[in-house]
């Protein structure tokens, strides 16, 4: 008699105990030495038997149709069928003697009533053991969503914490994510670009591979980074941290709904996003190459305008200068800093009434998002209309904690202005320094608006906490000694 050896393992069996697909091809082809049984062929499978479908099942049994074969070797018989169109089709054969005999080294099966009763019940406990390990999965998942866990792979920007089983911030990759969001709030990043920037920082996905920007795209999207999560269409509120907060997400909404689909740019000129406009005609300033270099002139349209080209090297100087004007040594980077902190602890700011108001509308939202259950479970509104008004009360009582968040901090919000503008002067120097002509533009557009091109020197309106320091560059009375800020000297 010949028979066919069939060996299956999928990746999502759970069952530790289940040998891997080299031990049971040992385990078989000793057994079928011991037994004295030709084998015809080996057939190895890496798929689940949850669902018909295999398709090196399948051609095993029309194969043993076909003669070919009147025996099926296996470790056991959940690896022929976890499902019961499969055991039927194994049954079915056996009452019509097309099979005629199974082996398994874990189970011996007569070829009688009472051995295909058992082999059915054997099946069946097999089709048993994965309907009540998928329930006991869901049935976890849910709990972890009513907890506010997520209960998948952490994405990308968070950690799977073993010790807790919950998402943690990610300190490498949480600050890139931030970022991620910051630039594309601006409006001046197509996904495109938003990917060549983050990646460039070192942002990566899984096996520390770059992200795409359709990647990008779906961490833009998803509200699981100012704390909420989305799971099966409907919104609970999660306990882990969140990045970003939600009115930054928000904003990133509105500019992706802007936006529309994003489109290739055939070209890419960094500083053309300054949208510089010529102080002869106002026509705006655009870019181009010519012989390897790159030139901004104005786009003449409509007129004879007479001004000539500026090479992006020259421009990138004069922003150079600027920036450094602006820089802040460590020193005295350090001394504000401190000086800053005492006054942050003796200027008590009280915000009680406020708060309490807060907390009562987050109360407020609470009973209604309880109400809400009720009406939902008594059949009142569908499925669909509970996770959208769901998910609307998530995000107002998001909103208001917030809100609480900031009154909660009191004295915090001048302090924390003031300190990044302090740090924002300490970072001028980075910009130029890495000689990255996008990161001196990004800090260009922080402290100034308005850019012109006059007499192919850049003017622009400087915004008004930089104003005072750009006018009369007060960094050189600041510095003390000449060697604190030297780095810094234009």
């Amino acid at each position: 008699m010949r028979y066919f050896l069939y060996a299956r393992k999928s990746t999502d069996d759970e069952d530790r105990q289940i040998l891997s697909i080299e031990a049971q091809l040992v385990e078989l082809r000793a057994f079928a030495k011991k037994e004295n049984l030709f084998v015809y062929k080996e057939l190895v499978e890496k798929m689940t038997a949850k669902e018909p479908g295999r398709p090196l099942f399948n051609e095993m049994l029309k194969a043993i149709e076909k003669g070919e074969a009147e025996g099926i070797l296996a470790w056991h018989p959940d690896r022929l069928a976890r499902n019961s169109v499969d055991g039927g089709r194994i049954i079915y054969l056996l009452d019509r003697g097309i099979i005629k005999d199974l082996k398994f080294p874990t189970y011996r099966l007569d070829n009688n009533a009472q051995g295909k009763f058992m082999l059915s019940i054997t099946f069946g406990q097999s089709k048993y053991y994965v309907d009540s390990l998928s329930e006991n999965v869901k049935r976890g998942i849910r709990l972890k969503l009513r907890k506010g866990i997520w209960p998948q792979w952490a994405p990308v920007g968070y950690l799977n914490d073993q010790n807790t089983h919950t998402i943690i911030i990610d300190k490498n990759k949480a600050p890139l994510i931030k970022k991620a969001f910051e630039l594309y709030a601006t409006g001046n990043y197509t996904l495109e670009r938003l990917a060549n920037t983050l990646n460039a920082c070192g942002l990566t996905g899984k096996e520390n591979k770059p992200l795409t920007p359709w990647r990008y795209e779906y961490i833009l999207k998803n509200p699981i980074y100012y704390g909420l999560i989305r799971y099966n269409n409907e919104t609970y509120e999660g306990t882990h941290e969140p990045i970003i907060t939600k009115k930054l997400f928000d904003k990133c909404q509105e500019v992706m709904r802007r936006r529309g689909k994003p489109k290739k740019a055939k070209h890419y000129f960094v500083f053309r996003d300054l949208m510089m406009r010529c102080a002869e005609c106002g026509r705006m300033i655009t870019a181009e190459t010519h012989k390897g270099f790159i030139y901004y002139r104005c786009t003449k349209r409509n007129t004879n305008c007479p001004k000539k080209y500026l090479r992006e090297e020259e421009l990138a100087a004069q922003i150079k200068k600027v920036i450094q004007k602006v820089s802040l040594c460590d020193d005295w980077t350090k001394r504000i800093l401190e000086q800053l902190e005492k006054d942050k602890n003796s200027c008590v700011q009280s915000s009680l009434p406020q708060q309490q108001n807060l907390q009562d509308k987050i109360a407020e939202v609470n009973k209604t998002i309880s109400k809400l259950i009720d009406i939902y479970l008594e059949g009142t509104i569908t499925l669909e209309e509970y996770q959208r008004k769901k998910e609307s009360f998530i995000n107002e009582k998001k909103e208001l904690q917030e809100k609480l968040q900031d009154f909660a901090a009191g004295g915090n919000n001048w302090f924390e202005q003031a300190k990044d503008f302090v740090t924002s002067l300490n970072r001028a120097h980075c910009a130029i320094s890495e000689g990255n002509l996008e990161s001196q533009k990004e800090f260009l557009k922080k402290i100034g608006s308005n850019f012109i091109l006059k007499e192919r020197r850049l003017v622009f309106s400087s915004e008004s906490p930089y104003r005072d320091f750009l006018s009369c560059a007060p960094f050189l009375n600041w510095r003390g000694r000449r060697d604190l800020n030297s780095r810094s000297s234009p």
